[in-house]
Formats: C-alpha cells, structure tokens, sequence
C-alpha cells in the first residue's frame, strides 16, 4: 500500500514523449482512505461529482477502466451522494454530459430527480451543442431546478468559438446560469473520438470571456494543460473560475500545475471527479491541507467560491 501523498510515478524522471497524459491507461492506487473529511478543515464543497443512470455509468465506467485508469469506486449515483455526504462533505455538484443528440432531456431529469428534495445537493443540465432544439433543452433544465450548464469538449466533440457554443453561453448569461466547460486540453487520450489538442484552445476561451461578460464560465482540471494561459485568464477577466479537479493528487505524468498560491484566491473552485477516481476520495484533501493556506484562501476554495458561482446556499457543518 503506498502512503498518503506517494505518486505513481517517479517524479524525477523526465516525463515520456506521449500524446498526452492517457496515451497509454494509467495505475489504480492502493493508498490510504480516511473515513471522514480530514480534521482542521473549513466545510467542503466537492463542486465536481460525476452522475449518470445506471446503464450510462456502467459505459463509462468502461471507458474509464479501457483507456483511462481502473475506477476504484464502483458506485450507482444514489450511493455516491450518500458515500460522500456521509463522509462530511457538506454539498455535492453533480455534473454530466449527453455524447449524442436526443439524450439531454433525459439526462436531465434523471439529475434534477436526484436533486429534488435533497437541499445539500446542486445539479447541473447538460446540452450537445448544436443538436436540434438546444436552447428549448436548457430552458427545460432551468424549469427542472438545474443550476446551470455542464459541457465536455473531449466527449463531445465540438469546437470551441463556434455559433451553437456562444448559444449556450447566450442562454447561461441570460438566464444567470453558470456555464461548467472542459475545454482545456488534457488528459488527452486516444480513446476519445477527436483529438482535445485540435479542438481545446485557451485562446478560444478567451474570445468567449471578452464576447459574454455576463458569463460565469469555470474551466475545469485548472486548464491542463495550458496553465500559464488560464492563469493569465483569470487575471485579466473577473467571470472566469477554475476548478482544481484531480490536479492536486501528483496523478498525472507530465502534467505539474503551479501552486495554487499563483492563482487569484477568489477564483478557486475544489472538486474531486468522484466517483470516476483511480485514488482515495479523499487524497487530494489531505494535499490540501499539507499545504499551509491561510484560513481566507482556504474557505474560499474548499466552499465558499462555489457557494457564490453556483448559488449554493450556506450549509451548517461547522469547522472540524
């Protein structure tokens, strides 16, 4: 078993010529879990949290285990809630994505079904964009009680700056809707049908950033790997967020984000890619609380940036 913080490889060693971090499937880790959320730590808001019906999971699930890593938490979406919540999580945010057309609608009420009547859970609605009737798709999801947008460029192979995605972002704007989009380019993997590194550009966020002022957009995985360009974005525009999933485990090869002291503090979002992880839920809590931020930077990225861009109300769980 390796210990708390051990990564799965040698991190002195030059990082191998591949076309991307998936190239080839990656290690399950067999390292520590904890039973609850680690002492000292403001409440959490895990603001990445990976939903789907049944059947759905269990293919991409099978993704996961062909091309990405072996999942270590085999669970349907009722059990995962309850796993993390039981485990001092305060709110989840759960996300999915639709990789053909017709699908969304039913997606979406597949989440907002799993959000009713659970006040410490926020859904989003999902689209593909340019399917026939998008935008009467994601003003059905407001209608459903979904808090805004979530968008997967790697699954669902769009391009970036293109008429149906500035859609989207039209609707989230007016309707104040956040918008969730993996539009940085890693981890790539050659199991996706189209190559992230064609279609991901930060540039091209960035155009969507100046055209939708009225945008909350939150880029997920930091912007890997363009980080220096995301960390140059969310200087220059105030509707831009990042979210910290899985770049905080030392999991990816090559892939070595710059402390998150570099980033603004206020635009800093936790989230963990449960239950899709090839570690312990809780690996990357315990990296962040070994890192010595202060107590305002600290509750700004484990809850409170996602409490103000997702609208999630304050919870009661106190500090551990």
């Amino acid at each position: 078993m390796t210990s708390d913080h051990t990564p799965p490889f040698d991190r002195e060693q030059p990082a191998p010529d591949w076309a991307g971090a998936l190239a080839v499937p990656l290690p399950c880790l067999d390292d520590l879990e904890a039973a609850m959320v680690p002492d000292g730590l403001p409440p959490v808001i895990d603001a990445h949290v990976h939903v789907f019906p049944d059947r759905l999971m269990e293919a991409v699930r099978g993704w996961f285990d062909e091309h990405g890593w072996p999942v270590r938490y085999r669970m349907g979406s009722e059990e995962l809630i309850a796993f993390l919540l039981q485990r001092g999580i305060e709110h989840l945010v759960l996300l999915h994505y639709a990789h053909r057309p017709g699908l969304a609608r039913e997606l979406n009420q597949y989440v907002a079904g799993l959000c009713r009547g659970n006040p410490r859970v926020t859904g989003l609605a999902t689209v593909l964009p340019g399917e026939p009737a998008a935008g009467a798709i994601l003003a059905e999801g407001c209608e459903l009680g979904l808090a805004g947008v979530k968008l997967h460029q790697h699954v669902q192979c769009f391009e970036t700056d293109t008429p149906a995605v500035r859609d989207i972002c039209q609707v989230c704007a007016d309707a104040g809707k956040p918008l969730v989009a993996h539009f940085g380019r890693e981890p790539r993997s050659p199991g996706y049908r189209c190559d992230p590194h064609k279609l991901c550009s930060a540039d091209h966020v960035e155009r969507l950033l100046a055209d939708f002022p009225g945008l909350r957009l939150c880029v997920p995985h930091l912007g890997a790997d363009e980080f220096a360009a995301y960390r140059r974005l969310c200087k220059k525009f105030d509707n831009l967020w990042l979210d910290t999933t899985m770049m905080l485990a030392e999991y990816f090869p090559g892939i070595h984000p710059p402390p998150l002291t570099e980033f603004p503090e206020d635009r800093l979002i936790y989230g963990t890619d449960f239950c899709h992880l090839p570690y312990s839920w809780d690996r990357e809590l315990r990296s962040i609380r070994s890192m010595n931020l202060s107590a305002a930077r600290l509750e700004k990225l484990l809850a409170g940036n996602a409490r103000r861009f997702f609208g999630i109300r304050q919870g009661a769980l106190e500090v551990r």
